[in-house]
Order: structure tokens, then C-alpha cells, then sequence
């Protein structure tokens, strides 16, 4: 089986189901931008994967409407401070890059594609559009509790995306997943590939201690991150009990006959 779990939108589903093999099943959900305040006026961003859900509940829907729109104009403004120093992106590039919901990388593309960096990852520095960055912008997202009580409202079942992902930046205590969990918070994605062999034991420790479900992730982004499709798996069993949880929507196979 597969997921699919794009950024704030279900779009892609649709082409995923038409494209589905034989023999693969398909998880539908998506990849919500959210956050939680780390700090007093320290709003720390955070990732939520929504499977499973009802795409068509009229909150969550309107709430992932709500933070599409939003980095579109992050994204813009973005462009806009890079234009103003005479930097030679254009919307329009970031745009084809994205050809859908924008978002940083789609930005990060449009740099490499002028020759200001060398890779995408090479975005991701304080002198370009790594948070807090030179020309990085904050953006519009709902608070993570709240957006777990949404996929829960619509069905659906919430993992924490990689939570100890620390080469990424700021990462959250365990506290905070302690907090998340008694919101209902369904399971935390442990085997990551920007996960340590540190970093996954103690999430296995924190999911035991807050019986949440195991996932694994690959994260696979296509020819921007290194990884493979399925470098990352998650435990059958797991699988299985995250399945159970859900009541928005269930796994989608190929229709017979289908090669």
C-alpha cells in the first residue's frame, strides 16, 4: 500500500485513484500545515498527516481552503522581497514549478532554475528562504490542536509528521506530544528518514506511553529529496490499527481486471 498525502489539499487523490495498479491500495489523506506558540509570540510551525478523512466535511475543508490561499500569498511575498533585490524570480516560474498548491520548495526550484543555488536544499539557509531566513515569510495556519479535533471531526486520523526531525530546525518536547495525544492526536511517525536511531526509540517510548500508533514514512517529495518511494515502511500491524481508527474513509484498491 501507498499513501498519498500532499499539503493541504486532497487534489491529487483523484489522478492517484485513476493511476492505481493492480495489487496496490492507496491511503488518502493529506499533509496539514499547523502549529502551536513554543514561546510567548514564538509561533513554531508543525505538521499533521490527516488520513482517512472525509474530504468533503465542511470544516476541515474550508481550514485547508484557508492555508492553501495562505501560501499562495506567502509564496508571493516571498518572490516579491526576492525580486526587490534584484534577484530574478518570477511568480510565474514558481508557479509551473508547483503546478498546484505553492509552497516553499516550489520557491526553492525557481532559485536553483535561475542559477542563484545550486540545490533545492541550498534554499533552506538563512540567507535565502530557511525560517527565519533572509527572505522567508511566517505564514497562515491553524493552531495544532485544533486541527486535531478537525481531522477527528471529519473521520479521519491525525499522525504527528516527523516530530524529532531536528536537522530541520526547532522541534517540540515531549510535552507537547503528552498535550497533543490527550487532544486525540492518533499516532506519531517514528521511522523517517530524517529520523536518528535515537530520535525513533524515543518516539517508540513516547507512543507506548501515550498508546499511540507507529507509522513509517518515506516523505517522498520526487526528484527534490534524495529518498526513494517507500524507503521508509510502516509495521502491519500498525497499519492495521490505524485503519480501525478511521471512520471518514477507507483504503482504496484498483478496480479489477486493471494491469
Amino acid at each position: 500500500m501507498v499513501a498519498l498525502t500532499d499539503h493541504d489539499t486532497t487534489r491529487g487523490i483523484a489522478a492517484a485513484v485513476d493511476a492505481l495498479p493492480a495489487g496496490l491500495t492507496l491511503i488518502p489523506g493529506a499533509e496539514i500545515s499547523c502549529g502551536l506558540f513554543s514561546a510567548p509570540r514564538h509561533w513554531m510551525s508543525l505538521h499533521l498527516l490527516a488520513y482517512l478523512f472525509d474530504p468533503a466535511e465542511p470544516t476541515f475543508a474550508a481550514a485547508r481552503a484557508a492555508v492553501r490561499a495562505g501560501r499562495d500569498d506567502r509564496a508571493r511575498a516571498m518572490v516579491d522581497a526576492l525580486a526587490a533585490d534584484g534577484h530574478p524570480v518570477s511568480w510565474a516560474q514558481v508557479q509551473r514549478h508547483a503546478d498546484g498548491v505553492v509552497g516553499r520548495p516550489h520557491v526553492a526550484a525557481a532559485l536553483v532554475e535561475v542559477g542563484l543555488i545550486d540545490s533545492v536544499a541550498d534554499a533552506f539557509t538563512p540567507d535565502w528562504i530557511g525560517t527565519r531566513g533572509r527572505y522567508w515569510v511566517s505564514k497562515t495556519e491553524p493552531e495544532v490542536l485544533a486541527a486535531i479535533a478537525m481531522i477527528a471531526a471529519a473521520g479521519g486520523v491525525s499522525v504527528f509528521a516527523h516530530p524529532f526531525a531536528s536537522k530541520r530546525g526547532e522541534i517540540v518536547g515531549p510535552e507537547v506530544i503528552a498535550t497533543m495525544a490527550a487532544a486525540g492526536l492518533t499516532g506519531l511517525e517514528v521511522d523517517h528518514p530524517d529520523h536518528e536511531p535515537e530520535a525513533r526509540a524515543r518516539l517508540r517510548q513516547l507512543a507506548a506511553e501515550h498508546h499511540l500508533i507507529t507509522t513509517g514514512s518515506s516523505d517522498f517529495h520526487g526528484a527534490t529529496k534524495p529518498q526513494g518511494l517507500g524507503a521508509e515502511t510502516t509495521d502491519p500491524a500498525q497499519y492495521e490499527a490505524l485503519i480501525a481508527a478511521a471512520t471518514g474513509g477507507t483504503p482504496i484498491t484498483a478496480a479489477a481486471g486493471r494491469s
